[in-house]
């Protein structure tokens, strides 16, 4: 092994000891720049015969009760905190209920709405006649749905949408040249004289439609062997192609439901567009938080573009549980499935109410 002269000791010591001050300043920078953590205590608190959660609105989802409900710490804490947002989850593991306070910048939060279609709205976009199936999948269904957002969506998104960063709805599809002249988007919004075009030519398109299909069928092709899968495939419970909607049904540029009072400032996103889109305009928003709001809670309200599992990934989420409906075949109501399907969210989601959404103002 050969032994470095000391001029080469010398050179190798000052690389040394300049890479190792670079790499000091470096992680000091990151460290100054990173948020503060700080050790949340779990520490639970039972509680004693609290009232039933998702109380307030029991014909759109049953009450959630469970025998053991806990209290836990404060939660979310910004230092701009004006939003009280109370909100639980279910663990296993602790056997019950978990329930803890948030306090929220509500200019860090969004209010986002899913799948707000403007279905059987008298906008003109309706289900076809005479089995066709789009959204709740029947006409009755839909109303009740309308019905739902007018008593308790739009109220929820009237109240907060001076104070929060932003009202986001999320429709199927690409920004057309109808949606782009009648919604705010992530790329700009339209002036009123392009609304107003936008509207006429939004009533044309869909009025223009021929909403009819097929009826359903009066007669099946079944085997002696296994009828019941030859049954199924040739009448399943829900077929929204083109067979019973008509050829084009799903390429018509569906609205935003006329049950909610869109304001200019509202954005709508598309899902086709894809979740990095619409993640990156509410970072550049400065939003941190979201309140999860919209349509159907074991269906898209999880999976699509706008969808808990998507957001959750980079927002503190809280979905607001009576303000949303999971779909409900073979019931006249929703209720138990919207409780089903919220309750099995809080696995790995903190659920809200809209009584428990409170600025501080409303309070004084």
């Amino acid at each position: 092994m050969k032994i470095p002269d000391s001029k080469s000791q010398y050179v190798f010591c000052r690389f040394a000891f300049t890479l190792s001050l670079l790499l000091h300043c470096d992680l000091a920078g990151r460290a100054e720049d990173a948020p503060q953590s700080r050790s949340y205590v779990n520490q639970l608190q039972r509680l004693e015969s609290p009232a039933p959660l998702l109380a307030d609105y029991p014909d759109y989802i049953a009450p959630v009760s469970d025998l053991t409900r806990y209290e836990a710490p404060l939660l979310v804490n910004d230092p701009n905190a004006n939003l009280s947002v109370r909100a639980w989850r279910w663990s296993y593991n602790a056997r019950g209920i978990i329930e803890m306070p948030n306090r929220l910048d509500a200019k860090a939060t969004a209010v986002v709405m899913v799948h707000p279609w403007g279905i059987d709205d008298g906008q003109g976009w309706r289900s076809p006649e005479p089995a066709g199936c789009a959204d709740f999948c029947t006409p009755a269904k839909n109303h009740l749905a309308g019905k739902h957002t007018k008593e308790v969506i739009s109220p929820f998104l009237s109240l907060l949408r001076t104070d929060v960063s932003c009202v986001v709805y999320s429709l199927p599809g690409k920004e057309d040249e109808i949606r782009r002249k009648l919604y705010r988007s992530v790329r700009g919004r339209p002036t009123k004289d392009a609304t107003e075009i936008g509207k006429r030519e939004l009533h044309e398109k869909l009025n223009n439609f021929k909403y009819e299909g097929e009826p359903v069928p009066e007669q099946l092709m079944i085997s002696a062997n296994q009828p019941v899968i030859d049954y199924f495939k040739q009448f399943p419970g829900l077929d929204p192609g083109p067979k019973f909607n008509n050829a084009g049904f799903w390429d018509l540029p569906i609205p935003v439901t006329s049950d909610v009072d869109v304001h200019p400032d509202d954005v709508v996103i598309y899902d086709a567009e894809g979740y990095a889109l619409l993640r990156d305009f509410l970072k550049a928003q400065g939003v941190r938080h979201v309140l999860l709001t919209g349509y159907a809670t074991d269906m898209c309200f999880c999976k699509t573009t706008a969808g808990f599992e998507n957001l959750s990934q980079d927002f503190n989420v809280f979905l607001v549980g009576d303000a949303t409906l999971a779909t409900f075949p073979a019931n006249a109501k929703p209720n138990h499935a919207t409780n089903a399907a919220i309750s099995f969210a809080s696995l790995n989601q903190l659920v809200t109410q809209v009584s428990w959404v409170q600025l501080d103002s409303q309070g004084k």
